[in-house]
């Protein structure tokens, strides 16, 4: 323990986010640098406690109060190898993660929790810019070939893994970079793009090969796979998104938000001059209060959207910790991103009852109403229909699961209750020789939930392949999402 008076002495501070105006001119990320010594007094601000419950709020199992220690000691290069060796990709976690680990930590009982996500995100950017970041090589080849499908967080977590455990591992993605969701779905402005790049140049440097625009199931089969490779591990993600199947849903202007973010990324990336969906100057509503619709709320801003409204069918969380979600637990509370500070309406307890047309086959406003919870459903409160005028509507409802036809097809796997790919506790599933990570396997879920997937399933792979493994397993397989 650091400093044992240091969350007597010293409150919580976070990095300043760049002014609205100036960060809605370009999509660089919105947090202004923050200085060492104010993050090393903060990091002197963990106590160190005899049970320390922000280890278990991480379902990575990050070694949380040794590194907040080695930071306020000044000894980052020592941090960065704590922090690396249950987290392969901090520099995502440390941009992307709602860190259930500061909801967990202790402090936070009576007072401001630790910055642990901040603590987190400098020790990485340092040891890059440093140079203490380098490609890990297996010391000897087992001879053992893995094909990876899909190249999202727990794809990437799993052949990190295996690639250093010295087999041979082949990345597979339908799409024309490596990323997944990473890649396409979060926008610029919440992590750049150079973060995930020059992880991916050092996964090659260890041997990792990447195939992109490959569709396993039409460019290659998974009887091809299986045969090819000793084992095959599925972490497509859980891409089947929630629809609103309501009268005027097949007008013109209705996307879901996996159709308008990727573009805006692809600018970006500079394969467009422009974005094929486009709301400068346009009226928008945005279904879904998650992170996905806040993630299309900064992307509207940016585009120049003249008004935005985020409408939720469930009622406004309280300020504060409810009683329903104690500590440590995940608290459901009213949480604002940097994308609802930057403008937009947000409205609560709202449903939606039908698009209406212009005339012209383009949607021009939602009809709506509120509701209100009786007895575990949702009821419509008469006399409050009302109108949204819309040009554009995102829906930002969730994903249901994974894209499961032709998981089964190809390759005859089982699938749970829930439409996702069933697995026993060794993360394989009814085929011999085939193993499931991620959301595909646990539905949809967050960032570290899905690096925790990937990095325990390559060590069942390996554990199968070579008898023993040493490679840590943080996690037994469960179906159940986070939330």
């Amino acid at each position: 323990m650091g400093d044992i008076q240091g969350f007597l002495k010293h409150g919580r501070e976070t990095p300043t986010r760049r002014p609205v105006p100036v960060r809605l001119k370009d999509w660089k990320e919105v947090y202004e640098a923050f200085p060492t010594d104010h993050l090393e007094t903060q990091a002197s601000r963990c106590m160190d406690c005899g049970i320390p419950f922000c280890n278990n709020g991480c379902p990575l199992g990050n070694l949380i109060p040794d590194w907040n220690d080695l930071v306020y000691r000044d000894r980052w290069k020592d941090a960065i190898e704590r922090l690396h060796a249950t987290n392969n990709f901090p520099e995502f976690t440390g941009r992307l993660c709602p860190a259930p680990c500061e909801a967990a930590c202790v402090l936070g009982i009576n007072q401001d929790p630790v910055t642990i996500k901040q603590v987190e995100v400098s020790i990485i950017d340092r040891a890059w810019e440093e140079g203490w970041v380098q490609p890990v090589k297996a010391s000897v080849a087992t001879g053992k070939k893995v094909a990876v499908v899909g190249s999202g967080p727990a794809g990437l977590a799993a052949a990190q893994q295996l690639t250093r455990a010295g087999h041979a591992v082949v990345v597979f993605e339908r799409a024309d970079r490596i990323g997944g969701l990473l890649r396409y779905g979060i926008p610029e402005f919440k992590m750049e793009k150079r973060h995930l790049d020059r992880r991916i140049d050092q996964m090659r440097a260890e041997g990792t090969e990447f195939r992109t625009g490959v569709n396993v199931g039409t460019d290659v089969t998974g009887e091809q796979l299986r045969a090819e490779f000793d084992a095959v591990v599925l972490a497509g993600g859980a891409t089947t998104a929630r629809d609103l199947p309501i009268p005027g849903r097949e007008l013109g202007g209705i996307h879901q938000a996996m159709e308008y973010l990727p573009y805006a990324n692809r600018v970006q990336e500079g394969d467009l001059a422009h974005s094929p969906i486009d709301v400068a100057g346009a009226k928008v509503v945005i279904i879904g209060g998650g992170d996905t619709g806040a993630d299309c709320l900064g992307t509207a801003h940016r585009q120049g959207a003249s008004e935005i409204r985020q409408i939720e069918i469930m009622p406004r969380p309280p300020e504060a910790r409810p009683d329903t979600t104690p500590w440590p637990t995940w608290p459901l509370i009213y949480r604002t991103s940097s994308a609802h500070e930057e403008g937009g309406e947000r409205v609560f307890s709202v449903n939606t009852e039908r698009f209406l047309d212009d005339g012209n086959g383009r949607v021009k406003a939602l009809l709506a109403h509120e509701v209100e919870m009786v007895e575990g459903r949702f009821e419509k409160v008469e006399g409050t229909d009302f109108e949204i005028p819309a040009d554009y509507v995102f829906l930002a409802m969730g994903f249901t699961g994974p894209e499961s036809a032709w998981i089964t097809e190809q390759f005859g796997v089982e699938l749970d209750a829930r439409s996702n790919v069933a697995r026993n506790d060794g993360w394989a599933t009814n085929v011999p020789g085939v193993y499931v990570a991620g959301d595909m396997g646990r539905g949809q879920s967050l960032i570290v939930w899905a690096i925790a997937e990937g990095r325990s399933c390559a060590a069942a792979v390996d554990r199968d392949l070579m008898g023993e493994t040493l490679l840590p397993a943080p996690l037994v397989p469960t179906a159940a999402p986070l939330r």
